[in-house]
């Protein structure tokens, strides 16, 4: 199979959609449309469902406290290929009230954009995408943004998971290191 064959089906593309659930039950939603995608056996159409949350520390009578935050209350996220049967499943599953980006009326959702759900997903610790930049260690780059804007710095180290670059830049006569977001880095032309 294709990456293609793999992405779509009919020529239906496999896409992100947010699903409306009543506030505080996004778990258990989650639960039951997984129950349904097993018992309907529709799992080729419907692929990962997220209730997008990150572990928070609390303090509570002097102990620290690991504790899943939600980042979208009332949401889930489905990746599926929508199809008539796809759409009639997550819709009536108990505790969904709808799709996000429906008209109503029995129109069909629009999708989250690639990049917004990449977004989402990096947050979490779980995007897909390769990180491809002009420039590796030992390059010298310039700084497009922020309080080092304009100067020029050698690339010391990189990190692709945070997507910043240990860059030495002369600040008063010495070579300090900072770390810049790769989208604020370009290669030096010489």
């Amino acid at each position: 199979m294709t990456d293609v064959e793999k992405n779509s089906i009919d020529g239906v593309e496999k896409n992100w959609y947010v699903v409306n659930t009543y506030a505080g039950h996004e778990n258990r939603v989650k639960e039951n449309l997984e129950r349904r995608v097993e018992s309907m056996g529709i799992s080729d159409y419907l692929f990962r469902i997220l209730v997008v949350e990150e572990s928070e520390i609390e303090y509570k009578n002097g102990k620290e406290v690991e504790k899943m935050r939600n980042l979208f209350p009332g949401y889930l996220f489905v990746e599926m290929i929508m199809t008539d049967d796809a759409w009639y499943v997550v819709r009536n599953t108990p505790g969904v009230t709808g799709f996000i980006g429906s008209s109503g009326g029995g129109a069909k959702p629009f999708p989250v954009s690639p990049d917004e759900i990449e977004s989402i997903l990096r947050r979490i610790g779980i995007g897909d995408s390769v990180v491809n930049v002009n420039f590796k260690v030992g390059d010298t780059v310039k700084i497009l943004s922020g309080p080092f804007s304009g100067m020029e710095g050698k690339v010391n180290a990189m990190n692709d998971k945070d997507r910043v670059a240990s860059v030495l830049t002369i600040l008063f006569g010495r070579e300090t290191p900072t770390d810049i977001a790769y989208t604020d880095l370009v290669k030096a032309d010489y």
